[in-house]
C-alpha cells in the first residue's frame, strides 16, 4: 500500500514543482543567481520530505512550496522596479579584465583565482588571456568574454542606421571612451556614475534625449552609449 502511496504522491509532487518552476518564469531554467538557486534548492528538499514522509500530509508540502513561489514572485515584481533591489539579491557583475588589464583586486574580493580564469577561459575557446580586452563575472558565476579583436572591429563599424520609430533607435555622439556599452538610462533612472565615466552630466543626457523625441529621461526606459559614441534609446 505505502509503494502505491509513494508513486502517486511522486507523480503529483512531479507535476506540481513543473508547474510551479513554470509559473515563477523561464529566469528560473535559463539563470539561477543566488537568490534563484535558494528557492530552488528549498523547493526540492520540501518535494523529497512530501514524498519520503507518508503520514505527513500534501498540504504541508504544497503550502511551503505555494509560498515560496509567492515570495519568488513578488520579489521579482519588485526587483522589475527597483535597482536597489535588483542589486540586493542579484548583485552586480564584476570584471575580472577591463582594458585587457586583470583587476586583482576584484579577484580577491569575488574569491576567484587564476585557475577559475584560464578554465572558463578555455570553454570559450580562448587560449591566451592576452588576446582579452574584457572579461565580465556574471552575477550567475558565468564568465563573458570580449576578445580584442571583437572590440576593435566593432568600433570600426559604419554610421549607426537611425530608427524609424521613436521608441527604439541609434545615434552617433562627440563622445568616446574605452570600455563597453554603459547604461545611461535605466527603467527611467540616470545613472549618474556612468555619466561621469564618460565626462558627461544630466544635461548632455536631457540634450540627447531632446533631440530623439522624448520630453525627458523619465520617458526612456533604457539608454546606453559605447565605446564609438554611439546611443542606443528605447522608449517605455
Amino acid at each position: 500500500m505505502n509503494l502505491w502511496v509513494i508513486f502517486l504522491r511522486t507523480i503529483f509532487t512531479y507535476f506540481f514543482v513543473f508547474l510551479m518552476l513554470r509559473v515563477m518564469g523561464k529566469r528560473e531554467i535559463g539563470k539561477l543567481s543566488v537568490f534563484d538557486l535558494v528557492i530552488s534548492i528549498m523547493i526540492a528538499e520540501i518535494a523529497v520530505l512530501v514524498i519520503e514522509d507518508v503520514d505527513k500530509p500534501m498540504a504541508e508540502g504544497v503550502l511551503p512550496i505555494l509560498t515560496l513561489v509567492g515570495i519568488q514572485l513578488l520579489l521579482a515584481w519588485i526587483m522589475l522596479k527597483s535597482q536597489f533591489i535588483r542589486r540586493l539579491f542579484d548583485g552586480q557583475p564584476s570584471y575580472i579584465i577591463r582594458n585587457g588589464k586583470l583587476d586583482r583586486r576584484e579577484m580577491r574580493k569575488q574569491r576567484y583565482n587564476l585557475n577559475d580564469l584560464m578554465l572558463q577561459l578555455r570553454e570559450r575557446n580562448v587560449t591566451n588571456i592576452a588576446d582579452v580586452e574584457f572579461a565580465i563575472l556574471e552575477t550567475t558565476g558565468k564568465l563573458t568574454v570580449v576578445k580584442k579583436d571583437e572590440f576593435e572591429k566593432s568600433g570600426s563599424r559604419g554610421q549607426p542606421d537611425f530608427g524609424s520609430e521613436i521608441g527604439e533607435m541609434e545615434a552617433r555622439t562627440d563622445v568616446a571612451f574605452r570600455d563597453l556599452p554603459l547604461p545611461l538610462i535605466m527603467d527611467g533612472s540616470v545613472q549618474d556614475k556612468n555619466l561621469e565615466k564618460i565626462g558627461r552630466d544630466r544635461e548632455w543626457l536631457e540634450r540627447q534625449i531632446r533631440l530623439k523625441g522624448f520630453q525627458s529621461c523619465k520617458d526612456v526606459f533604457l539608454c546606453t552609449i559605447d565605446h564609438t559614441g554611439k546611443l542606443y534609446i528605447s522608449g517605455k
